[in-house]
């Protein structure tokens, strides 16, 4: 099997993969909900609220942070559920405590499960394959450089403008290894249509310009519990659920100078 096939099954069958979803359409309804022109919301209050929120819904799904079980692993079910719809609360995924916990990659806020980390990172509606890493954190630019470990590192210095060269340069002269293979979760809303993306992969530094990920798996066909939450047992997820077939992404050839 391949790494994708591996990583999506695992987080898969442990839940992992719903919590996210549930987590981000949680947040965006919410973010959606409370926009409002007239009241002086742009696209950049619509983006900070929604990055807040899913960095919210996260924590409650998984029980980290202020969200996190009690003595004997009891849940605050008032703290948990507060504000949140009668929708979120139905549909929300019924973790075991302890399964996921919190670990941030250099401020970044990050979730851990079987030693896999994940971060999370926006972009533009309809260009998350094109997301460009060099232009964002040194963290994510980090998580970006790692190796995939089925594919050959491509040289990073072709066809890059000195300023790029340079800044990468840097970059690589840092103290670059990671404690733990991090992936990253890509999101982004449409704030017309309120469409989203939601996908989870592993980023490629597309210095240059191209494809954003050696792979990643859209999250939205992904099924949700249709009950509620209890604060005991866990669901159990489908089994019958498979992932899309594996998506691969490669490199585009630039002609012409064209980025």
């Amino acid at each position: 099997m391949s790494e994708q096939q591996d990583v999506i099954a695992e987080l898969g069958a442990a839940g992992i993969l719903a919590g996210v979803r549930w987590a981000y359409e949680s947040a965006t309804r919410r973010a959606l909900e409370t926009y409002s022109e007239p009241d002086g919301h742009d696209v950049a209050w619509l983006g900070n609220t929604r990055f807040t929120l899913f960095r919210d819904r996260l924590d409650r799904v998984f029980g980290c942070e202020r969200y996190a079980p009690g003595p004997g692993d009891e849940l605050d079910l008032d703290v948990l559920y507060a504000e949140l719809s009668d929708e979120d609360i139905e549909s929300m995924p019924g973790l075991a405590p302890g399964l996921v916990r919190r670990c941030d990659l250099h401020g970044s806020p990050g979730w851990v499960y079987s030693g896999k980390r994940f971060l999370i990172a926006s972009g533009e509606f309809g260009r998350l394959d094109m997301l460009p890493w060099l232009s964002r954190s040194v963290t994510k630019r980090l998580v970006a450089l790692q190796r995939d470990p089925e594919m050959r590192q491509p040289s990073l210095f072709e066809s890059l403008d000195p300023d790029e060269i340079s800044g990468l340069e840097a970059l690589l002269a840092s103290d670059r290894e990671l404690d733990l293979v991090t992936y990253v979760v890509g999101h982004s809303l449409d704030p017309f249509s309120g469409d989203v993306e939601l996908v989870f992969g592993r980023p490629r530094l597309n210095a240059g310009g191209g494809q954003a990920w050696y792979w990643r798996e859209d999250l939205r066909t992904v099924p949700l519990p249709a009950r509620r939450r209890d604060g005991a047992a866990p669901v159990t997820f489908d089994p019958a659920w498979a992932p899309d077939a594996p998506v691969r992404l490669r490199r585009e050839r630039r002609a012409g100078g064209e980025r």
